[in-house]
């Protein structure tokens, strides 16, 4: 796979990062076969009206009100804004060590909110482990940084893969006592579990209260949105994760540190 200062390249097609060299110095996608030569996107606009569409994406304005307030055409709007949200999918935190917090939700809104024709294919969604639901599992550092993944189910081999990859041995992991973490001590982490009960969930001072609070700000913001595509959920799954992680700075530096991002997907001209 190949890499520019550290941040993976993408299909400019289908957004994959599967892309590889090939012998007349193109590049072509593993995924959907693309063949392109450069894989940053050429856009045409100013840096100045380019810093303006970050400062509008960061206060959560919405499409309508950017295009409100910039001179723009729509659709090179919402390619800077699936840039944006690629590059802070791309963005992901250090290897976590320490005590990290570890645990799995399911997005994909209300069933009274479904559409008539969702609702006559399938059948009513149930709640937690078993939904048909997208599964999504969180990995939160108790320093304060989360990192989170959509995944095809919730057993041992999509759970414990993850944590192997994304968090040092030696650490402490805290989970609830879902099958799909039996074994992680076995794999060099020290393993304290978290029985939850109807009015309790901290038991002998173990919790998952911090990715607990991640998951129902994530719900929230998607809430918001009022309904994502399946195709776009990872996308909007990894801005609210890069937001979560720096919500420490102020407007201003999200602003320099999004741009500086944003330059390794794009070109001008």
């Amino acid at each position: 796979m190949l890499t520019r200062s550290g941040m993976k390249r993408f299909c400019p097609k289908c957004k994959s990062f599967k892309i590889w060299s090939i012998t007349d110095g193109r590049f072509r996608c593993a995924k959907c076969r693309q063949t392109f030569s450069d894989p940053r996107h050429r856009i045409s606009i100013t840096k100045a009206k380019l810093r303006r569409v970050i400062q509008e994406f960061l206060l959560g304005h919405s499409t309508n009100i950017i295009l409100s307030r910039i001179d723009i055409s729509k659709y090179m709007l919402l390619k800077i804004l699936t840039l944006l949200r690629v590059a802070m999918t791309q963005d992901i935190p250090e290897v976590f060590e320490g005590s990290v917090e570890v645990d799995e939700t399911y997005l994909g809104g209300q069933w009274k909110n479904k559409r008539l024709t969702v609702k006559r294919n399938l059948p009513k969604a149930k709640r937690g482990r078993g939904t048909p639901k997208q599964a999504v599992f969180g990995i939160l550092c108790r320093n304060g940084s989360v990192w989170a993944d959509l995944i095809d189910n919730v057993e041992a081999k999509q759970l414990q893969s993850r944590i192997i990859k994304q968090v040092k041995k030696g650490s402490t992991i805290f989970s609830d006592t879902w099958r799909g973490y039996t074994g992680i001590a076995a794999k060099g982490y020290v393993h304290r579990l978290v029985k939850h009960t109807k009015d309790n969930f901290v038991t002998n001072g173990n919790h998952i209260n911090g990715l607990e609070g991640f998951w129902g700000y994530l719900k929230r913001k998607l809430a918001a949105k009022g309904g994502i595509r399946q195709s776009r959920l990872h996308l909007y799954l990894g801005e609210y994760v890069w937001r979560y992680n720096h919500r420490n700075l102020n407007l201003k530096e999200q602003e320099n540190y999004l741009t500086k991002l944003l330059n390794e997907y794009i070109r001008f001209g």
